[in-house]
């Protein structure tokens, strides 16, 4: 048998079960590659104490018969999730030793199904970046490197430590969340799946919010089958999430292990061919389309006219509630406090203190397009926007069943590289915020490398609620693209 290290999350889950490998020897070999590669700095709170005592807890569970269907494997969790007694900081100095009294649904779900906690993984502050670069724990490496250039390259964000990770073999699998392209941008950088449900389709509940009209939760995995295991596991209703749907979980497992797509429709939005694309991801994404025909799909141009307008309407919506949601950090209640001579001091002290440059751009932007004589200018309008960018996306989903678009304009690059421009920073994200404004699914798989031996990814967005049939596309893709790449060390 491989190293219990190399194998998917499906076939670590039938090591244990066929009893080749206890739980405690899992985790034990995970929590030896989290040693080994501590200088990517993907973890801010290790917990190997939890992860043993979970995993002789799993080990018990099954010998009485009772495993579940994560049983004995070992997750990573990003540090934006709330878990009970261990330190959730959503990587800001504001939230530094805050240590929650309660589990959020995802997780709690994950716990139930019988996975195992190795700790909690880096984010960009409060979720807000494309590079990982903006953690107040320093930034996340790439496992990946350029060939013949030793330059540290980023994970992509907000979610890199987790796409890290999963990358460096640390994990089979690792929780993310997504508001505008956070899970699948850095799994396109990693070399890895990164599936971003339905909006509503996983509880937020006990997950710190940036954008709540945005944030949701979803997994990244190594394959598009341990990526559907593990959204079968996060997924579900709960009465505790307004925004979450009651709706039924499908087998999502069987949906990726079953990748006939003949004849699918799929779309190729031809508003998604854009300058500033590297060549070689155009090059790819035609060869995706190629490969999809082959295995049996019909090819389908479509318009998705308003898309031009979804970065700049993003970058509206998401500050303003992101600036709404962070207004609870003010040093009264928990996390940080810098006193002052009066009340509106201590406001302003630990909030300029405790927020770093990131988020307070973002909360000043906010606060702006809401306040009074420009909310209708800036807030409503985008609004609206984003009403038409959905319109386009139901026209669209007229003529096919899942649209093929390239995952992210690059491959990854250089830490420090881009940071002093955020626009040119929030450009990373120009493929994923559209499916993100209309609450759609999508799915980054890794398709090929750049001339540099990077991985790069291509994106499937499904219908509302309709992650089995992206999901059988993704299996589709992933099985003719057979990308076998991994960073060298890992």
């Amino acid at each position: 048998m491989a190293a219990l290290t190399d194998l998917t999350l499906a076939d670590l889950a039938k090591a244990m079960a066929k009893k080749e490998a206890s739980a405690v020897e899992v985790a034990d070999a995970h929590l030896k590659k989290l040693d080994e590669h501590r200088a990517l700095n993907a973890f801010i709170t290790e917990t190997p104490d939890k992860a043993r005592a979970m995993a002789k807890a799993s080990d018990e569970r099954r010998a009485r018969g009772e495993a579940g269907l994560l049983e004995g494997v070992p997750l990573a969790i990003k540090d934006l999730f709330c878990t009970e007694d261990v330190q959730t900081t959503a990587a800001s100095h504001i939230l530094e030793g805050f240590v929650p009294p309660y589990e959020s649904t995802v997780t709690t779900n994950l716990w139930k199904a019988g996975a195992v906690m190795v700790g909690k993984t880096n984010l960009d502050e409060f979720a807000m970046g494309s590079s990982n670069m903006t953690s107040y724990f320093g930034g996340v490496e790439n496992p990946w490197k350029r060939r013949g250039d030793n330059r540290k390259l980023v994970p992509g964000g907000s979610s890199g430590g987790s796409a890290a990770a999963v990358a460096a073999y640390m994990v089979p699998g690792s929780t993310g969340t997504d508001t505008g392209g956070s899970i699948r941008q850095p799994a396109s950088f990693c070399g890895i799946v990164g599936l971003k449900p339905t909006y509503g389709r996983c509880s937020r509940w006990g997950v710190v919010a940036f954008a709540s009209s945005l944030d949701q939760p979803g997994p990244f995995a190594r394959t598009v089958e341990d990526s559907a295991i593990l959204l079968q596991g996060m997924a579900g209703h709960d009465p505790k999430d307004s925004t979450s749907a009651p709706l039924a979980v499908p087998d999502f497992a069987a949906a990726a292990r079953s990748p006939d797509i003949k004849g699918l429709r799929v779309g190729i939005p031809k508003e998604y061919r854009v300058d500033g694309t590297a060549p070689e991801i155009v090059a790819l994404w035609d060869k995706g389309i190629e490969m999809m025909k082959a295995a049996g799909a019909s090819i389908v141009e479509v318009s998705l006219p308003h898309t031009r307008y979804a970065l700049p309407a993003y970058y509206i919506v998401a500050p303003a509630e992101c600036s709404s949601n962070l207004a609870r950090y003010d040093g009264v209640r928990y996390g940080l406090r810098v006193p002052g001579k009066d009340l509106t001091e201590m406001y302003e002290s630990t909030r300029a203190a405790g927020f770093g440059k990131e988020v307070r751009r973002r909360v000043m932007i906010g606060t702006y397009v809401l306040s009074a004589g420009y909310y209708d200018a800036y807030y409503k309008k985008a609004q609206q926007v984003r009403a038409l960018i959905a319109r386009d996306f139901k026209d669209a989903f007229a003529k096919c069943d899942v649209l093929l678009t390239p995952t992210a304009p690059t491959a990854a690059f250089a830490a420090g590289e881009k940071m002093d421009d955020p626009v040119t920073m929030y450009l990373n994200d120009m493929f994923t915020i559209p499916a993100s404004m209309a609450g759609l699914p999508g799915i980054s798989v890794p398709a090929g490398v750049d001339k540099d031996g990077l991985p790069l990814g291509l994106q499937l967005i499904g219908r509302a609620f309709d992650e089995v049939t992206m999901l059988k596309a993704a299996a589709a893709l992933e099985q003719a693209a057979a990308f076998k790449g991994r960073a060298a060390g890992y």
